[in-house]
């Protein structure tokens, strides 16, 4: 039979291989996350540029309209709301009532 040392020496490196190993693996979905945390921010960044811009154009277009609107005399457009129209009661309401 092999020593107690030896085979507790064996199951000691037999762990310590698979720690390494789990550890390893480990780091590398850390590092993975890691990117992909990056892409996203790239893409969150370059998206708030693009929304900031398209805002800025709207913005300044809408300067642009209401100063020809000025300049023409033309009184600023109004947004008007519809009015709702009362649609039937439900067949329960009806009934209840009824």
């Amino acid at each position: 039979m092999s020593d107690p040392t030896e085979r507790r020496e064996a199951v000691r490196r037999n762990a310590q291989s698979h720690f390494t190993h789990t550890e390893r693996r480990d780091e590398l979905v850390r590092q993975e996350i890691e990117k992909e945390r990056a892409a996203v921010d790239a893409k969150t960044a370059k998206l708030k540029a693009l929304r900031l811009a398209k805002e800025a154009s709207e913005r300044a277009e809408g300067e642009r309209l209401a100063a020809e609107r000025e300049k023409s005399g033309a009184a600023a457009t109004k947004t008007t709301r519809r009015k709702r129209t009362r649609t039937a009661e439900p067949a329960k309401a009806r009934a209840k009532t009824g």
